[in-house]
């Protein structure tokens, strides 16, 4: 059985159409939930029900590109001010001044921008596992590529239409692949040979999934609500974020990085790709910063630990904003 999860309504926002899930009093103080990749607002459907019956007002759209919501032609139309226009172009038509905005994996570094590009429109920030890093000192693409070579799934979503063929080649395999626990711990991932930390997902797609660590994170029929989307939307609108990580660190040049709202970082302790380290040293950049570790957890958290998320989660915005 799956989790229940609201019906979308649909704004008009920056040029698309946007579907938007929501939960709790219409009055209530607003939070927007921001979804990684390859995800959905659906992603969410543990967070709406429970920040909805906190007392605010639960807020998650398909984000531009994904499920229901509009998917222009052209990675050129995925960039960083496209994503949080189209945040702040829905407030408008939900007719909210500010709210919290709450990102995990690329909706963190989506929400973060907000408070950087949108700061009148944002009152809060929380990330899930992704943090506010210091603007690169090169074009980040480069840096990966030399890191981690051209096999690295960041490095290789550059190449136009090579990764959305792979992963839609088998859909429901691509998403065991991605709904996955944490198989190891990060000492014991530290621990692997350097051809095994890569981050070559495409070509791990490919492989025998018996060999596969871990087990899938949520029930197969939540996992089919994420099948059935990825079939009939292909891949190419998520990946296409990807494919602005130059453009987006070209036009950050000028920005002033500093976040000057209160601020929550959420980190989970077995996340390999963004590994709780990252955030240290935070506060540089957030001053007004308060940190929660999900213990035993990989990278989707608030899939994974639903409950001691939404505690987290709820706590803090009572503290600041109930």
């Amino acid at each position: 059985m799956t989790t229940a999860f609201p019906e979308p309504h649909f704004v008009e926002t920056n040029g698309i159409r946007m579907a938007v899930y929501e939960a709790g009093p219409k009055d209530g103080f607003p939070i927007v939930f921001c979804h990684g990749f390859p995800e959905l607002a659906y992603s969410w459907r543990h967070q709406l029900p429970a920040l909805g019956a906190a007392g605010f007002r639960a807020i998650a759209p398909d984000q531009r590109g994904y499920g229901a919501t509009s998917q222009p032609e052209g990675a050129e139309n995925y960039t960083m001010k496209h994503l949080c226009g189209d945040l702040t172009g829905m407030l408008d038509a939900l007719g909210i001044q500010k709210a919290v905005f709450c990102g995990h994996d690329w909706g963190g570094f989506v929400v973060w921008q907000m408070a950087v590009l949108h700061p009148d429109r944002v009152a809060g920030v929380i990330g899930v596992n992704t943090p506010h890093l210091p603007r690169a000192p090169m074009d980040p693409i480069a840096l990966m590529k030399m890191a981690y070579g051209e096999d690295m799934y960041i490095v290789a979503f550059q190449k136009p239409g090579v990764a959305d063929a792979v992963l839609a080649e088998d859909t429901a395999k691509s998403f065991r692949f991605f709904m996955r626990k944490s198989g190891m711990t990060l000492a014991e991932f530290d621990k692997r040979p350097a051809e095994e930390k890569n981050f070559a997902l495409v070509n791990a797609v490919r492989s025998d999934e018996r060999l596969w660590p871990g087990e899938l994170v949520m029930p197969q029929a939540e996992l089919d609500v994420f099948i059935e989307t990825f079939k009939k939307t292909g891949f190419t609108g998520g990946i296409n974020w990807y494919r602005n990580f130059t453009r987006n660190w070209q036009e950050s040049e000028d920005t002033d990085q500093v976040i000057k709202v209160p601020s929550l970082m959420i980190m989970a302790e077995n996340d390999v790709v963004l590994r709780p380290s990252m955030a240290d040293g935070m506060e540089a950049l957030v001053p007004n910063l308060e940190r929660h570790v999900v213990k035993d957890c990989g990278h989707w958290t608030q899939q994974e630990k639903p409950e001691e998320t939404n505690r987290v989660i709820t706590d803090w915005m009572k503290r600041h904003f109930g």
